[in-house]
């Protein structure tokens, strides 16, 4: 992708953003019976009372012998805010490209990014052997690498961050809402509110598209 083919970038965070209400891996711990452990492990998150690297560890111990090609049967029932095809429609025709910058586990992004044809995908990653999880963390990813990972994507592109945006709901956006240009804090905490550029509160992700719409030239399509 040369860098005339776009204008910009816009980074998705996942969970509480594209997965309203809840996260990809509570969802997913439903399937792997500790729904209510990793809910409250998340909670503490958000309070600043466990690090990143803590609840990967409690989560991925539930995933131990479950076989690798299980998981995107599940996640056909993820529950997903409205709007994200057309979103990233929309984004392609003005010339940004749509991003997942997410603490969600890899085959998360990685079915999302096929579903809706997103770039490219960030996350922690879950070890596997023989096709099967073995209940460790094979690479943690927490809130700096996802910024990160955005301002290394941002580069590759030949983008610089001010011509960036990021969309996402919690502490995990934090850093990178601070190292683009432009922030959008979607159905959010306070905290993700008061370091944003705009807030927007929408069942449908169509929502955030007037304040993205600053990041494309005068002369771009619309």
């Amino acid at each position: 992708m040369s860098s005339s083919d776009h204008v910009g970038a816009v980074f998705f965070d996942i969970d509480g953003t594209l997965v309203p209400g809840t996260s990809s891996s509570v969802f997913l711990a439903g399937f792997l019976g500790h729904r209510d452990e990793l809910a409250k492990a998340e909670d503490a998150y958000a309070a600043g009372a466990l690090d990143n690297r803590q609840v990967s560890q409690l989560d991925a111990a539930g995933w131990a012998g479950m076989p690798e090609d299980q998981v995107s049967g599940w996640l056909d029932g993820l529950p997903l805010v409205s709007g994200i095809t057309e979103t990233v429609a929309w984004c392609r025709r003005n010339k940004l490209v749509p991003v997942l910058a997410t603490l969600a586990w890899s085959p998360v992004g990685s079915y999302l990014t096929d579903r809706f044809g997103f770039h490219a995908f960030s996350g922690p990653r879950l070890e596997s052997t023989d096709g099967r999880f073995t209940g460790r963390v094979a690479r943690h990813f927490d809130e700096y690498d996802k910024r990160d990972f955005a301002l290394a994507q941002a580069r590759e592109l030949g983008l610089t961050p001010r011509s960036c945006a990021a969309v996402g709901d919690s502490r995990s956006d934090l850093p990178l809402f601070a190292s683009v240009g432009l922030s959008v804090a979607f159905n959010a905490s306070a905290e993700a509110r008061a370091a944003a550029t705009a807030t927007v509160d929408d069942s449908d992700l169509r929502g955030v598209l007037p304040v993205l719409s600053r990041l494309v030239t005068a002369t771009g399509p619309q």
